[in-house]
């Protein structure tokens, strides 16, 4: 079973910081892209990062330049860096990645439970 576990929500000011991680779990053969999307009250979810297994990053605009996404492979682990944070950024982050369980699967989507992230005076 495989399972994406995040951590490092919370609130913050704005200006102030958070890193956000997410670690998966289980019996599994690779992990393609992992990324960080995120769900404000009333709105669609939106990607906010993404981060392939070479390193290749992309960002939604609104996070360009205060975020950065990275991926330590050896763990298995996604991270966000939160720098700068604006009210408009509180949301519930989620993580994701695309998992292939056996050589002979193709990769599915897998998703963490949500992190609160409040950025608030």
């Amino acid at each position: 079973q495989v399972q994406l576990v995040e951590s490092g929500g919370g609130l913050v000011q704005p200006g102030g910081s958070l890193r956000l991680s997410c670690a998966a779990s289980g019996t599994f053969f690779s992990i393609n892209t992992m990324g960080w999307y995120r769900q404000a009250p009333g709105k669609e979810r939106e990607l906010v990062a993404v981060v392939t297994s070479g390193g290749m990053t992309n960002y939604v605009d609104s996070v360009k330049g205060r975020f950065t996404i990275s991926r330590d492979n050896a763990k298995n682990t996604v991270y966000l860096q939160m720098n700068s944070l604006k009210p408009e950024d509180t949301a519930v982050y989620y993580c994701n990645a695309q998992i292939r369980r056996r050589p002979s699967d193709y990769h599915r989507n897998y998703w963490g439970q949500g992190t609160q992230v409040t950025v608030s005076s």
